[in-house]
């Protein structure tokens, strides 16, 4: 007998998983090995006195976080997370990264054994013994084999169909593979490499770095200085991930798209440099200024840059990576950009 299609739920609704929905769902359509019904977990709020579920399962369109595209019918927005996930086959993670313990925490053991995952989630966290990896926290409380996909993707040109590249970090190759077939499209084309763990810091620490060319930008340094902490940036990512990952670090992954290719598209465009640039002169805190501007959106750039700066000073490190110090400092101790 034929196998049957693979269940895939999108965990998380925001403006780069509704993105990641659109493809998803227009995807399966053409591919028999999946089901058609893609569940989406949506954090339920009121929008224009309506229900955000209702509206993308009426309307299909998420108006709050990716507006402008349409999304497939064929994805459902279900506002129960446990409702969503317990019949999966595949699970993709996409939630801003400060949320992952509560969210594993409510699912772990409802869903089926077997599940396979992958990560869009850009972020670190920080243990007992200094790094922890957003896809450990999910293989370890939920049990599951985890992939990661970062690259240089920014969620409205992605919607728009715009060309792009990403890159997929898997240990198991043909898990890493099976991803790549339900993700990729002409325009979003995908690489899959075995060096996972650089690619899940790579996604993290390039916010950070992008927090410092903010920060150039709102004193109008000019391209030149920007150039160069973009440089003084990637050095101090691969200095970082040779330290702190456990296995091989290939120096050619930080060439694909997850690295180099995310550093400069985030130092350019995208909410962290936005709000850093902003808070230059603004007299306002980081959190202010993240209420004021994405309309709900979460930051990943200073929050990662306070779990580096705590692995940084656990290890008596911070004077090896003075740019990633000077960002945490900026943020959150006053010291002037």
């Amino acid at each position: 007998m034929a196998a049957s299609p693979l269940k895939v739920c999108i965990v998380g609704s925001g403006n780069w998983g509704s993105a990641v929905a659109k493809i998803i769902g227009n995807n399966v359509k053409k591919l028999e090995k999946f089901a058609s019904v893609i569940k989406m977990w949506v954090f339920e709020e009121t929008v224009n006195g309506r229900k955000l579920t209702d509206i993308i399962n009426n309307d299909h369109e998420n108006v709050k976080y990716l507006p402008g595209h349409k999304l497939p019918e064929n994805v459902v927005a279900i506002p129960n997370l446990s409702e969503t996930v317990w019949d999966a086959d595949l699970l993709v993670f996409v939630i801003p990264h400060q949320f992952i313990h509560r969210i594993c925490e409510e699912i772990s053991g409802k869903v089926p054994k077997g599940v396979l995952g992958i990560s869009l989630i850009k972020g670190i966290d920080e243990g007992p013994e200094g790094l922890k990896l957003i896809s450990d926290i999910i293989r370890e409380k939920m049990g599951i084999d985890i992939s990661v996909l970062m690259g240089a993707n920014t969620a409205d040109e992605v919607a728009a169909g715009r060309f792009c590249e990403t890159t997929s970090g898997s240990k198991v190759t043909e898990n890493g593979l099976l991803f790549k077939e339900l993700l990729q499209t002409p325009n979003f084309r995908i690489t899959v490499v075995d060096d996972a763990d650089t690619v899940e810091l790579c996604g993290a620490l390039k916010n950070t770095v992008a927090v410092g060319a903010g920060f150039c930008d709102g004193l109008r340094c000019g391209d030149t200085t920007k150039a160069a902490v973009i440089r003084l940036g990637l050095m101090e990512m691969i200095a970082f991930t040779r330290i702190f990952c456990k296995g091989q670090v290939s120096t050619a992954t930080f060439l694909e798209s997850c690295g180099i290719a995310d550093l400069i598209t985030t130092c350019y465009g995208g909410r962290n440099r936005k709000v850093a640039e902003a808070f230059v002169g603004a007299g306002r805190t980081i959190e202010e200024l993240e209420r004021e501007m994405l309309n709900g959106q979460k930051l990943q750039g200073p929050q990662t840059s306070t779990e580096v700066y705590r692995i940084l000073k656990q290890k008596g490190l911070l004077d090896k990576f003075p740019l990633f110090t000077a960002v945490y400092q900026i943020c959150y101790e006053g010291r002037p950009v």
